[in-house]
């Protein structure tokens, strides 16, 4: 069993397929509309995700993968959109125009959380210039050690074969999320990844688990798959392969929503064969994201650090390393029991006594304390191609493990002033030789009616200090 969680970003990906646009609009539906017997939504809330191989992409990215997303859109504001979203968080985009339809729109009415009703803008099967996004696909493929083919059926992948012949001549391992029931499509692929009603769908309907063994069997031997991992609902996963299987339990306490799920589970499957882990753990991973995602509403993905407390036991959500959105819901917590909330920020890049001094410090200003870290493309920007010295994952675990520290959280910006004016501390900390106007983000908290101290670091500790030491000494 893994005892860390894996440094995901020298994993290189490519994920092609159907590439959406999942929009929803959100509101309140207190009465019934006058013209027919419908829900009147008045809507507050337009957000806009990215959905199908997008979501994949975007799954990768979010846990610090490298990933190139090859795809069909429409010439549109919605492809504009579609683009905007993935680049903000780092994947790269390769994209072919369709010549018959714009891109492909889910369009869901919420209302309390619950979907009313869905309508869908498309015109499918897509028609474009498929020798265009095959010169793409090939352009990429030596920069890459994994492809992920994510089949929606809209027609991306309707020269999936080739596609397939040329990434395993090309040496990238391949793994497919299937759709329908023509799996000669998938001839030599690695991992095919179905959920049982897709499996019954090509093998048969399956009397026991012996009966669904077999069956799987023999569709991996008529078409040349090495691996085909079951997803299962409530029943977990089972990996299945000529001679072995591996099964896991379902990890999901609560299931919201389902969305998108099935595109978790293969962007963590990818990362993992990427790094050249087993099956059985890139499994168990993948298990472990699946059981998050489907605790959110709509498409979502997974965060480093959900996974990473998914895999050492959440503690109950009352304290450790959390996500932004997590550590808005515990401050809503924390704040109806009158806590009073103290935050902070810093690289903590060699943890030293001035840094457990300060923070103890701060800590006895309040109730709680946040520590929010910069990420490790934030501290390179700020202190060069040297630093980090430890990764982002090592750093919040030893603040973590500091008994005055409540919450840790990551930020990627090069100043948590973002983080500051959503959070809105009762009491923001910064150690050094400031004036309460100088730390970014204290405009917001004081608006918001709350301070802003300065503390004064221990004399000759400093992480330069250290470094400068170790250095002398070797």
């Amino acid at each position: 069993m893994l005892a860390t969680t894996p440094e995901f970003g020298s994993a290189h990906i490519i994920v092609i397929g159907d590439v959406m646009l999942d929009r929803y609009w959100s509101g309140k539906a207190a009465r019934i509309s006058p013209e027919a017997p419908v829900p009147v939504v008045q809507v507050n809330t337009i957000e806009d995700r990215v959905g199908g191989a997008g979501n994949v992409a975007l799954n990768i990215a979010k846990l610090g993968g490298k990933v190139t997303l090859l795809a069909v859109t429409g010439d549109d504001p919605e492809a504009g959109i579609i683009k905007k979203l993935l680049e903000a968080e780092g994947v790269v985009c390769d994209f072919v125009v369709a010549e018959n339809a714009g891109s492909i729109c889910k369009l869901r009415i919420m209302a309390q959380h619950q979907q009313l009703i869905r309508i869908d803008f498309e015109n499918t099967p897509l028609v474009f210039n498929q020798e265009a996004l095959f010169a793409k696909l090939r352009r990429h493929l030596s920069c890459n050690t994994a492809i992920v083919f994510s089949d929606y059926g809209k027609g991306t992948l309707v020269d999936i074969s080739r596609y397939i012949a040329e990434a395993k001549t090309a040496g990238l391992c391949v793994l497919i999320d299937p759709k329908g029931n023509d799996y000669i499509r998938y001839l030599h692929a690695n991992i095919i990844t179905p959920n049982v009603v897709e499996l019954e769908a090509v093998v048969g309907a399956c009397k026991d688990e012996a009966d669904l063994i077999d069956k799987s069997r023999s569709l991996l031997r008529r078409y040349h798959i090495e691996s085909l991992l079951l997803t299962r609902g409530e029943l977990g996963m089972t990996l299945i392969q000529e001679h072995e299987i591996h099964s896991l339990p379902a990890q999901a306490k609560d299931v919201f929503d389902v969305t998108g799920a099935g595109d978790t589970v293969i962007a963590v499957m990818a990362l993992g064969v990427a790094l050249g882990m087993s099956l059985y753990d890139a499994m168990y991973l993948a298990n472990l994201a699946g059981g998050i995602v489907v605790g959110k509403l709509g498409t979502s993905t997974v965060s480093i650090h959900e996974l990473t407390r998914a895999m050492h036991g959440d503690r109950d959500f009352l304290y450790g390393v959390v996500s932004e959105d997590e550590l808005v819901g515990l401050l809503a917590r924390a704040k109806a029991n009158d806590e009073r909330i103290v935050m902070t920020n810093g690289c903590f890049d060699l943890l030293h006594a001035g840094h457990v001094t300060y923070l103890e410090q701060a800590k006895a200003l309040g109730d709680r304390l946040i520590v929010a870290v910069n990420a490790d493309a934030s501290v390179r920007r700020l202190k060069g191609d040297s630093r980090p010295i430890n990764k982002l994952p090592e750093r919040m675990a030893v603040l973590a493990a500091l008994a005055c520290v409540d919450w840790v959280v990551a930020f990627e910006e090069e100043t948590p002033e973002r983080l500051y004016c959503r959070v809105l501390p009762d009491i923001l900390v910064k150690g050094g030789d400031y004036t309460p106007e100088q730390v970014v983000g204290g405009d917001c908290v004081i608006k918001a009616g709350g301070e802003v101290r300065i503390l004064s670091f221990v004399d000759g500790q400093s992480t330069t200090a250290m470094i400068n030491r170790a250095r002398e000494r070797t």
